[in-house]
């Protein structure tokens, strides 16, 4: 598996992927793990993510920079993805106890309730985007809900995948009860079918879900799907504009637009239209795209050549259907998988960007006749995962959001993940929650004990 920095096309270094021998080495241990782990005082489960948690923050500049290097994030974006691995860790380690605490329930019974036991071993099957943040909000309450976890990373960040596996060792978390596994998709496939690994849980496109969902469902293995979205960014004729364009550059163009939460349909009521995108075009124009690693860098490259590549298709096969282009449209020349930051208004039906998933830096304008027009044109897509909704008024736009099909709702603000609400989609964005209250609880037995 090739490490390559996206900003120069370089090859940072190469690793040999896992062979059967060190996979099966990984179940075993993982075996042996889990029920001891099961029986850890949630007390010590939480003092070893506390101490994790505080190895984060001390190596944040050192992890920050690994994950520029290795996937192109602008610097200060990925030292804020280290501190929020840090605060997810916190978060479970403070809580878990609580929120998994047996629940007395009145019945016939001398004595019933309803108590939270874990399944055995997770494997964790992540995104390149948010190569930590994504790792650490589906292992840290899976850990402290008693599982162990296998990893599966992203084939371009074996290096982050490495470094975590490290953290988590560095922190004192006994053998086996976080592992990183080097390989591809057909020994994924295989993992998910052994019968020490009791569930899945996988962040990534459509077409990942739908084979990991198969594969488990052949096995009947509980999965959690996050997978891809379109989010809307509707602005109603009564809105702050000003607000809303600003919030807008970063809703779009942070970590490139390689988001499954980033906004990427802009519905705007027709009588505001052309006043939004006047202030929303020079904020666009002055974003400072560049080198990921200088500290005032505002947009990197895109991942990899061929996301770039499929970008670039889909705007072009765009402006071919009717798309006006109004600014960008083309990858940057010389080294690096750079994209021009893009506008593309006058998005309809049967254009790439009006039915597919942008990832990357490309604005699809839709404007609205009115209100029922926007909500129609918000849920004229297959997935749902999150909205934004933006309004002077914020009890109407709380109504207009709440009329929207998708696993997360914001008004006035960008949709972004917290360690203390439930994280997830419907539709073809997938199904299960993360984070929160209800992440914890994705993968535990949730079992009825009842007493004469």
């Amino acid at each position: 598996m090739d490490s390559v920095n996206p900003a120069s096309g370089e090859i940072l270094a190469s690793f040999p992927g896992a062979d059967q021998l060190a996979i099966e080495r990984a179940l075993a241990h993982a075996a042996t793990a889990a029920p001891v782990w099961s029986m850890t005082a949630f007390a010590d489960r939480a003092g070893l993510l506390r101490s994790l948690a505080a190895n984060l923050r001390r190596d944040e500049g050192k992890l920050a920079r690994l994950m520029t290097t290795e996937m192109g994030k602008p610097i200060r974006e990925a030292r804020a993805e280290i501190a929020k691995c840090a605060w997810g860790c916190e978060y479970y380690a403070d809580r878990a106890e609580h929120i998994l605490a047996d629940e007395i329930v009145a019945t016939d019974a001398a004595r019933s309730l309803v108590s939270y036991a874990p399944l055995g071993t997770v494997l964790a099957i992540m995104p390149w985007n948010f190569p930590f943040w994504q790792v650490f909000r589906a292992a840290a309450p899976a850990l402290m809900a008693g599982n162990t976890v296998l990893l599966k990373h992203a084939s371009n960040v074996p290096q982050c995948a490495l470094a975590i596996d490290a953290l988590f060792r560095d922190a004192g978390f006994p053998p086996g009860v976080f592992q990183a596994l080097l390989i591809d998709g057909r020994q994924t496939e295989k993992l998910i079918a052994d019968a020490r690994v009791h569930a899945v849980t996988l962040t990534g496109s459509e077409a990942a879900g739908r084979r990991v969902a198969a594969v488990a469902g052949a096995h009947l293995k509980k999965c959690v799907l996050e997978l891809g979205g379109s989010d809307p960014f509707v602005v109603l004729a009564d809105a702050d504009l000003d607000a809303a364009a600003a919030t807008a550059v970063t809703a779009r163009f942070q970590n490139a637009g390689q988001s499954c939460i980033a906004a990427k349909r802009f519905i705007l009521i027709e009588s505001i239209a052309d006043d939004f995108l006047k202030r929303l075009r020079p904020r666009i124009e002055a974003l400072r795209v560049g080198d990921p690693l200088q500290a005032d860098t505002e947009m990197g490259p895109l991942a990899r050549a061929d996301l770039r590549e499929s970008l670039h298709r889909q705007v072009i096969e765009s402006v071919s259907a009717g798309a006006r282009l109004l600014l960008g449209g083309d990858p940057l020349p010389g080294r690096g998988f750079y994209y021009r930051p893009t506008v593309l208004d006058g998005v309809r039906p049967g254009m790439p960007a009006y039915h597919e998933e942008l990832f990357g830096p490309v604005v699809a304008v839709l404007r609205a006749r009115d209100e029922a027009d926007a909500l129609r044109l918000a849920n004229d897509t297959r997935y749902g995962l999150g909205a934004s909704v933006w309004s002077r008024d914020a009890a109407r736009a709380e109504r207009f959001v709440r009329a929207i099909h998708s696993g997360l709702g914001f008004v006035n603000g960008m949709v972004h993940s917290d360690p203390r609400l439930p994280f997830g989609g419907v539709k073809n964005s997938g199904y299960g929650r993360e984070l929160g209250v209800h992440g914890i609880r994705e993968f535990v037995n949730v079992r009825t004990i009842w007493v004469r």
